[in-house]
């Protein structure tokens, strides 16, 4: 198996849930390193690595140079345990933007303050004990963990606590023409960064400013490893990717979420906070090397937003994705391979002058 085919595999998989990060962050720390000239990690878990700007000798410049990002996030959905009942049933609420349709008869994991990985499910009665269908109404209290032991004390001395994380245990898989797993938002964008960290190494690309890889910590609860890193870094330029929503499936309103098909190439996003300048020249990048580009209206609601409030201007690439936050998330495989080859293209396209003029200096 190649290098990033195996990355891909090992990073999708491991478990990454909100301010719990650190395992899948180990492995994509540890895939950019030989690409970087620079490793950094913060506090709370956020990490990036810097290809410096290098001289005509090779060696890496170290002043009068532009800042430049790639951002993704790395955090995926999860539940936190809220009580524990005498029963052993353990309740939960949304960690991020769980849905709590899915979650009946899901197979999960407990990770517990311990390091160590309890299976349990989300119980639910059989369809013919339920009187009426708006039973499927339900609330996040109305939810329970079952992990097979029948008291508080024995959950508890298999280190089963509040505030413990639960995620779902599905694993990445190749159907037809997609990646399917759960975490493909965000974890795909992680992929798809380092693999243009990866590629831009390989091929001895010399890019005239210092390039951050970013991958951030806690965005689904606030954007709050974006927050921290784009205050910490104050770049000039951040493009971030994030997922888009693949709208050709039952039950999307185009009318509202437009038409983005999975196959056609990433999305270019239109919200507040992406500048035109970077959005047109993503177009012109595009048109000139021949590479598919759909289009769609965001919100105010992904990292983007930690940059822009920084002053820093920033778009986003949207990756199309079937079925977002749930087990069965939907990538299309050229779609992947697009971005990463859209990026590289970008960030050979940008100049110092370029860098400048979307700043108005």
């Amino acid at each position: 198996m190649k290098r990033n085919k195996e990355f891909l595999y090992n990073y999708l998989n491991a478990y990454a849930p909100v301010a719990q990060e650190t395992e899948g962050q180990k492995i994509w720390t540890d895939y950019i390193t030989p690409f970087s000239d620079f490793i950094y990690t913060d506090a709370y878990g956020t990490s990036y690595g810097i290809l410096r700007r290098k001289s005509k000798s090779g060696d890496p410049i170290h002043v009068n140079t532009h800042k430049v990002v790639i951002e993704a996030h790395c955090d995926e959905i999860a539940w936190i345990i809220t009580n524990i009942e005498e029963d052993g049933m353990i309740r939960v609420r949304k960690h991020g933007g769980s849905d709590n349709m899915i979650a009946p008869s899901k197979t999960v994991l407990v990770h517990t303050h311990a390091g160590d990985r309890i299976p349990g499910v989300f119980g639910w009665p059989a369809i013919h004990t339920r009187a009426k269908r708006k039973d499927l109404g339900y609330a996040d209290h109305e939810l329970w963990v079952d992990c097979g032991y029948s008291s508080l004390e024995a959950a508890n001395e298999q280190g089963i606590e509040i505030g413990c994380l639960i995620t779902f245990d599905d694993q990445l898989k190749e159907m037809g023409d997609y990646y399917v797993g759960r975490a493909l938002d965000n974890k795909i964008g992680g992929y798809i960064i380092a693999e243009v960290a990866r590629r831009i190494h390989d091929r001895s690309i010399g890019l005239p400013y210092d390039l951050y890889v970013v991958n951030s910590v806690q965005e689904e609860v606030g954007l709050f490893g974006a927050k921290k890193i784009a205050k910490h870094l104050q770049a000039d330029l951040a493009l971030v990717t994030d997922v888009c929503h693949n709208t050709a499936t039952p039950k999307m309103d185009l009318a509202k979420h437009g038409p983005v098909k999975g196959g056609k190439g990433p999305s270019l996003e239109y919200a507040s906070q992406n500048h035109r300048g970077i959005l047109n020249m993503l177009k012109e990048v595009a048109a000139d090397k021949d590479i598919p580009l759909q289009h769609h209206v965001g919100s105010y609601g992904n990292d983007t937003v930690a940059f822009f409030l920084e002053n820093t201007p920033t778009a986003i690439l949207g990756m199309p994705l079937k079925y977002m936050h749930s087990t069965v998330e939907m990538a299309h495989k050229e779609d992947v391979e697009t971005c990463i080859e859209l990026y590289i293209e970008f960030l050979k396209a940008l100049t110092p002058e370029k860098i400048d003029k979307i700043n108005n200096k």
